[in-house]
């Protein structure tokens, strides 16, 4: 009864989250907005922008810190890189106020996928094990890009972004897409600074 009385003086805006499972079985997390003023109430789903990158011309070179490596997972993956990967996003997920399912769901929807490549995911790995992760899908698609913490702003997501372009036109891709939340300004800077633009605003 407060928060109603609360509603009907002032303009209000709330955001709300709520996890889900995406096309694909793995956990994401939607966000919501309420507005309300005068007693009244307005729910809105927010959106994602798609950005892209072209793919015809020179593309920077990947520079990793110092003690940091690039492996791709192969065709027989080593437990230990899978674990490490799944970690990395892991914390990303919850960080963002998501969630992501546990090792053994997550493994088998991501081998079951006919999108999924293992040759396409690519990960950062220093001398304690995996740092950094990006997973695409066959059709030229930035599934998840994630750094550890203790990563962040050393240039690791930068280099796998742009080993990920030259993976790419390796295979004679025009371009890459991704996706970002509208209200993350730090990814959409992120993703400008490596030359991709938006193409599409879509529903969250």
């Amino acid at each position: 009864m407060r928060l109603s009385g609360v509603l009907r003086t002032a303009p209000l805006h709330l955001y709300y989250t709520m996890r889900v499972a995406d096309a694909h079985g793995l956990g994401r997390c939607e966000k919501y907005w309420i507005s309300a003023s005068s007693g009244g109430g307005v729910m809105a789903q927010s959106y994602i922008l798609r950005m892209r990158k072209d793919l015809t011309g020179i593309i920077e070179q990947p520079l990793l810190p110092a003690g940091v490596g690039l492996k791709k997972l192969g065709p027989n993956p080593n437990m230990a890189l899978v674990k490490g990967m799944h970690g990395v996003l892991e914390a990303g997920y919850w960080e963002g106020g998501g969630g992501a399912p546990i090792f053994p769901q997550w493994w088998k929807a991501l081998r079951k996928d006919y999108e999924f490549d293992p040759a396409l995911v690519l990960l950062a790995v220093d001398a304690d094990g995996v740092v950094g992760m990006a997973q695409c899908w066959k059709s030229a698609f930035v599934k998840d890009l994630a750094v550890h913490p203790r990563a962040r702003r050393s240039g690791v997501g930068r280099a796998l972004m742009l080993a990920v372009f030259h993976e790419f036109a390796g295979r004679s891709a025009t371009h890459v897409d991704l996706r970002t939340r509208e209200e993350n300004s730090n990814a959409h800077a992120f993703y400008r600074s490596l030359g991709m633009t938006l193409v599409a605003r879509e529903p969250g």
